[in-house]
């Protein structure tokens, strides 16, 4: 009996100390996968996308050539827009962007989701919707409890 219990404690304990491990190596991995997603070109980026959706939604050609055009766009635009930011904070030196620009940075963020999320409904089926609806709102509690688990280990 107490063999097991020594054994026991021995497993719970070697998890413990693999859990740790894993969440300090987590936090390099975000900088690395940001890096190399840089690597990637905009056409890299847009063919990508659309072929997770060809997989998840199973689009018809036509459906695939006017959801590339669509990604290569966006992913144009993201790869300037994050060039700018970097330029930016080059400049700023560390200090916070104003109230006024972060409010105006968020309202172009959802007028851009707005936009994307109406062109979708044109190209896609009902049903192809449906599901392209249900994976948008699962990867965005994904992020939101990434992200609450950031913040508690701040505090």
């Amino acid at each position: 009996m107490k063999k097991i219990v020594l054994i026991v404690i021995a497993l719970v304990s070697l998890q413990a100390i693999a859990q740790d491990n894993r969440g300090e190596f987590r936090k390099g991995e975000k900088k690395d996968r940001m890096h190399k997603q840089m690597d990637f070109t905009a056409e890299e980026i847009a063919t990508l996308k659309t072929k997770r959706m060809v997989l998840n939604l199973d689009l018809t050609e036509t459906q695939q050539r006017e959801i590339h055009k669509i990604h290569l766009v966006n992913a144009k635009e993201r790869k300037a827009k994050m060039e700018a930011n970097k330029k930016m904070r080059q400049n700023n030196k560390g200090e916070k962007k104003s109230k006024e620009n972060r409010f105006n940075m968020a309202n172009e963020k959802l007028d851009k989701q707005i936009a994307h999320k109406k062109q979708m409904k044109k190209i896609l089926s009902k049903e192809q919707f449906e599901q392209f609806e249900k994976s948008a709102k699962q990867k965005q509690m994904r992020h939101h409890k990434q992200g609450e688990k950031q913040r508690s280990k701040r505090s």
